[in-house]
């Protein structure tokens, strides 16, 4: 479902997919061949949400901000399943795993890894490159290049599929 939020209308790239029970509410932006999967939330009825191109935001996530805090995902981000975002930035290329949560002004930087489970808190930035798990999350050693390149095809498959799924809505 998308809502409008107080005249905001979420805008979404045509080329985006968004799966059955996905809500997305105000001031949503969401970028080309991007894919929002099933009973995720994500709300811009606080501050901006911004998605760049080819992110996937896996089942069950909940996208949310703090006021005059947005939240934003970079291109190429991959979001893994029940994952919680509150007004943090993901940078081009990362991937926060399963069940993770990541808190308002924390910034996980490009190509970097948070495994799953993990907190991120509140104003915490993980460098680029590295991967980071555990709660409170800590960085653990520098992404080698198999991890890389996992991440990567995540990314490739992720916009296959969506592409895929948006053919059988037509």
């Amino acid at each position: 479902m998308i809502y409008p939020y107080n005249g905001k209308q979420p805008s979404i790239h045509p080329s985006a997919f968004l799966a059955d029970h996905a809500v997305v509410t105000g001031d949503v932006t969401i970028g080309a061949e991007s894919s929002v999967w099933f009973n995720t939330v994500i709300r811009g009825d606080v501050a901006p949400t911004i998605i760049g191109n080819r992110t996937n935001i896996q089942d069950l996530c909940m996208l949310h901000q703090s006021p005059n805090n947005p939240l934003v995902l970079e291109d190429e981000v991959t979001i893994g399943h029940q994952v919680t975002l509150h007004s943090c930035k993901i940078r081009k290329g990362a991937l926060v795993g399963m069940g993770s949560i990541i808190l308002d002004g924390a910034e996980v930087g490009e190509g970097a890894f948070i495994g799953a489970g993990s907190l991120v808190p509140q104003g915490k930035i993980i460098p680029p490159g590295t991967l980071a798990f555990g709660r409170p999350a800590k960085v653990v050693r520098e992404l080698r290049d198999d991890d890389k390149q996992d991440m990567e095809r995540i990314v490739r498959e992720y916009a296959e599929k969506g592409a895929y799924y948006k053919s059988l809505q037509k």
